[in-house]
């Protein structure tokens, strides 16, 4: 297991004083919103209740010594396209790696459907739906960061860019109707598109799925899909070294079950679950608002299985080879069915399964020659059922022999999510289903929707909106709500490195991609 990050203090709970502002949970939307608050000069301390922080942004030997695995999050799409990130100039502190490819779909007999970060190369790829592929994505390639500005927020809003906010709707619109194959002639657009859209734990077709799956689909040809190197903890550790950089603190092995327990502070950010957040605020919120989060609905759940692996994943199609992130679900149909299995509360012969493989570009995960892969499948809320064999099976189909390099496997069933992370309420990531109703009333509907009704409270966590996805615009958010309302501020403090915060160096070069020749014989 990993040490704890450095900067933070555990054990002992600190002497009680007057504070600015606590926080409680580091996840990302925790540490956004302390990075904000000590970049406005106040007094912050995080409460962390675990050993380690980042929430869904940890890095841990989970299989095998020297086998670095993803514990949540694992790929970040967001991560060069967020508001806040680009504020605090994630990509300056943290170095990245951005395959020529954003991710990859196996279909049947060999073949791959591959959405590239190249526009063009996508297009030539598509063959006769090239161009109906421009149509639909070009546009909103265009204008990536419009898109970024407008998803990243509250969608109770008077859109900065109405007419990209418009044809983002209208596509979303489109592709999460009865009509989602058009306008495609063949089979591999289609499931690249219901690749990202089954990213959300929601039926498809959707409105919902659909528009969480145009945006990642937009940011993919926009900016790609990154991976931190060293793994996600790296991004939590920027954060809590900027944190500590500014006079705040960290601490962790620190569980909070009551607010009396604090300090004193003006403000208390929750990066909780909100039902969770109005347990802890007890009398402190109305009885209309506790009302309100009562109906907040919590979504299906995840099974998790990561693996160490003697080599790397025999694909038969070495095209998956330019990608960290594949798509295993086959076809459009098949993605839908396998999700509205899940949705009606089964479990699939033939899931959905999310796969990352960061360490084919990136050594520091696993030791030489060997490779570490991070999958999941959705599930039923609550379920207990084990899906390590259902995720094996479904790998097989497309990289016969895979079972034969697993030397280590660390699962977590959708009960176990939420014993490990309190906020995954029955296993659901997204702390609140993200249907299209909970985005846009995230968690009540308001055009505040991070400052709670109690006095100097605030809710950031993916609870609140701009909901799900490791952005840390939710903690901005909240952070900037409680600067206004509480400290009076009416300007953003500049969240930029500084000198000598510029940690991150550059990523020279890929490394070349696995040839066949080098898998192990059959």
């Amino acid at each position: 297991m990993s040490a704890p990050s450095a900067n933070t203090s555990s054990g002992n709970r600190p002497a009680a004083g007057k504070l600015d502002a606590v926080v409680i949970g580091s996840g990302p939307n925790g540490l956004s919103a302390a990075v904000t608050l000590a970049r406005a000069g106040l007094s912050v301390r995080v409460y962390e209740r675990n050993a380690t922080v980042g929430g869904g942004l940890r890095t841990e030997e989970l299989t095998l010594p020297g086998f670095r695995h993803d514990v949540c999050s694992a790929v970040h799409p967001l991560a060069f396209a967020s508001g806040f990130f680009r504020r605090f100039g994630l990509e300056k502190r943290v170095p990245f790696v951005v395959p020529t490819a954003s991710y990859g779909n196996p279909l049947a007999g060999g073949r791959v459907a591959m959405a590239y970060l190249d526009l063009d190369r996508t297009v030539d790829a598509l063959g006769v739906d090239g161009p109906a592929w421009r149509a639909l994505l070009g546009p909103l390639v265009e204008h990536a960061d419009a898109v970024a500005q407008f998803t990243g927020s509250q969608l109770l809003q008077v859109p900065r860019h109405p007419f990209v906010a418009a044809r983002f709707g209208l596509t979303a619109i489109a592709q999460g109707g009865p009509w989602w194959d058009l306008p495609f002639r063949t089979e591999a657009p289609g499931a690249l598109l219901a690749g990202v859209f089954a990213h959300t734990t929601v039926p498809l077709p959707s409105v919902a799925g659909a528009a969480a799956g145009m945006t990642l689909a937009t940011y993919a040809h926009a900016r790609g899909w990154p991976i931190p190197v060293g793994g996600s903890q790296a991004i939590a550790d920027a954060m809590v070294a900027d944190i500590v950089a500014h006079g705040g603190e960290v601490v962790t092995d620190t569980p909070v079950e009551s607010l009396a327990e604090l300090p004193d502070a003006r403000v208390v950010v929750f990066d909780t679950h909100v039902k969770h957040a109005a347990q802890l605020a007890g009398d402190r919120l109305p009885s209309s608002y506790l009302r309100r989060i009562s109906r907040f609905r919590d979504g299906n759940g995840v099974f998790k299985a990561d693996f160490a692996l003697s080599g790397p994943v025999p694909w038969t199609n070495p095209d998956l080879y330019e990608t960290a992130t594949v798509h295993l679900g086959g076809s459009r149909g098949e993605v839908a069915r396998a999700e509205n299995a899940v949705a009606a509360g089964g479990h699939s012969d033939a899931p959905y399964v999310l796969v990352s493989q960061p360490s084919l570009f990136d050594g520091t995960r696993a030791p030489a020659g060997k490779h570490v892969l991070w999958t999941y499948t959705h599930v039923p809320r609550g379920s207990t059922e084990d899906q390590t064999e259902a995720i094996i099976r479904r790998i097989e189909e497309f990289a016969p022999g895979f079972r034969d390099l697993i030397i280590g496997t660390a699962t977590k069933n959708a009960v176990q999510m939420e014993q490990h992370d309190p906020n995954y309420i029955g296993g659901d990531i997204s702390a609140g289903a993200p249907d299209f109703g909970q985005l846009v009333a995230r968690p009540v509907l308001s055009t505040d929707p991070w400052r709670m009704p109690g006095r100097g409270l605030y809710l950031a966590s993916s609870s609140a909106a701009p909901g799900p996805g490791v952005h840390g615009l939710g903690g901005y958010y909240a952070a900037r709500s409680a600067l206004r309302h509480e400290f009076g501020f009416t300007r953003m403090p500049d969240l930029a490195p500084g000198p000598g915060q510029t940690i991150a160096r550059p990523v020279a070069a890929l490394p070349d991609p696995v040839h066949p020749h080098e898998l192990p014989e059959q």
